[in-house]
């Protein structure tokens, strides 16, 4: 079986600047060239979705610490104040005070198994919160990776106006010698303003790629971000892992498939919890209580201080069918949450395939645009230079213009989509994090 491995991070940790500060609340962003890794930071820092799948984390959480009160004592205490009417005659104020505590002894495991039901889906939320960072993190890397395609197409527009004006420059000195005709000069002319169109589309591709990065950290999309250029020989990697050994990975660290297992010990633990509420409980009660009441009030013996204490056992008998179905109910979700997991699992194998699948072509791809550069460039200088000893047409230097042209945009494209595709098999694994927090090779800047 082919294999193949991911670059050991995004970005090694020496090229990684200090996090920006304030950045919760700060309104521009930094003027200093930004990182991927600070970009990261800086976005999860602000995002609100995130956040939010951090709260919900944390009330999963609560509710989890909450479930250890069934093994503790419940104690409640209480006060009263009232005065008895009789015979059309108030009598005089009564005062009292109670204090009551049950603790639960034994239930069949019934609250064992309500708390491994609260923990199970605190950790289901859990992976929920990682499942959104990394989402949200691959969108970023995408809109980072989107920017700089934008700055290298900007880059080369200008260039290949460049190109197109020396030309005109040339036709139109050739043309005052005498040796070539008119139409030499308006076919550069006419490239020259094509070239100049392009670049000012670039620039507006470059502006909607800048403020969809902004958008995704919270700022506004009239602002200005500068970003760092990755190298260019980042994402040559050699093969040495397996889809099955991806598989596994993902296993171990893919959150969705987390959090299904999750589930389905939750529903499992859910499942039992309802069976067990048809069972016996037992429990001790105790109780004491003070009452300040008038001599002569009915039953009064002239104690003030009572109390009480007991066993006491309970068992529901017959709630109209409501225990019966709720079983049957819990063990049907049980059996959904199985199949959930397996088709979690199901999904996971094509994303993981698929993405695989991208990130080998996207590598072939950035070959072969490569070569195709180095001859489009290469056949644009000879062009040039026959053109001015006269061996060759200005249609011909403009065809290889044209040629250049798309080799460059081919080649931008072919190199940020690579590294799109390599984040895109990370989050199939579920291993962004960690892709991001790894020392990664050595690279010039």
């Amino acid at each position: 079986m082919r294999k193949f491995t991911l670059l050991a991070c995004f970005l090694p940790l020496s090229a990684f600047g200090a996090p920006v500060e304030n950045c919760a609340t700060r309104q521009t962003l930094p003027e200093t060239p930004l990182g991927l890794q600070e970009v990261i930071e800086l976005g999860l820092c602000r995002n609100p979705q995130t956040t939010s799948a951090y709260l919900a984390a944390e009330s999963a959480r609560f509710s989890k610490n909450a479930g250890y009160a069934g093994y503790l004592p419940s104690i409640s205490a209480g006060a009263s104040a009232g005065r008895d009417y009789r015979n059309k005659d108030w009598g005089d104020w009564n005062y009292g005070a109670s204090l009551s505590a049950s603790y639960l002894i034994f239930d069949f495991g019934k609250r064992l198994a309500d708390l491994n039901t609260l923990a199970a889906t605190w950790r289901a939320t859990g992976f929920d919160y990682d499942e959104s960072i990394q989402d949200y993190v691959y969108g970023v890397i995408g809109a980072y990776y989107a920017l700089l395609n934008a700055d290298a197409d900007v880059a080369s527009a200008d260039s290949l106006r460049t190109v197109a004006q020396t030309a005109r420059d040339m036709a139109q000195k050739k043309y005052k010698a005498g040796s070539v005709a008119k139409a030499d000069v308006l076919k550069a002319e006419t490239t020259l303003a094509s070239r100049e169109l392009a670049l000012e589309r670039a620039k507006n591709n470059r502006e909607i790629a800048k403020g969809t990065l902004l958008s995704k950290l919270s700022f506004p999309a009239d602002q200005d971000i500068v970003i760092q250029d990755m190298p260019s020989n980042f994402g040559r990697t050699t093969e040495n892992k397996s889809i099955d050994e991806l598989l596994e990975a993902a296993r171990r660290s893919r959150p969705d498939l987390l959090r299904a297992t999750a589930n389905k010990d939750a529903a499992w633990h859910r499942r039992n919890a309802s069976f067990l509420k048809n069972l016996p409980s037992i429990s001790a009660t105790g109780s004491i209580s003070w009452n300040d009441t008038e001599l002569d009030s009915f039953a009064n013996d002239g104690h003030k201080v009572s109390g009480s204490i007991g066993i006491r056992a309970s068992m529901p008998i017959f709630a109209g069918f409501a225990n019966y179905y709720g079983v049957r109910s819990a063990e049907a979700n049980y059996d959904r949450a199985k199949e959930s997991e397996r088709a979690a699992a199901d999904n996971a194998a094509l994303d993981i395939f698929t993405a695989y699948q991208n990130y080998k072509t996207a590598q072939k791809v950035l070959t072969q645009t490569e070569t195709l550069l180095q001859s489009a460039t290469e056949s644009e200088k000879v062009t040039a230079g026959m053109y001015k000893v006269g061996r060759a047409t200005m249609l011909d230097w403009q065809t290889a213009q044209s040629e250049l042209v798309d080799a460059q945009k081919q080649n931008n494209a072919a190199k940020y989509d690579l590294f799109t595709k390599r984040a895109a098999v990370a989050l199939a694994v579920g291993e962004i994090k960690a892709e991001l927090e790894q020392e990664g090779i050595d690279y010039e800047k």
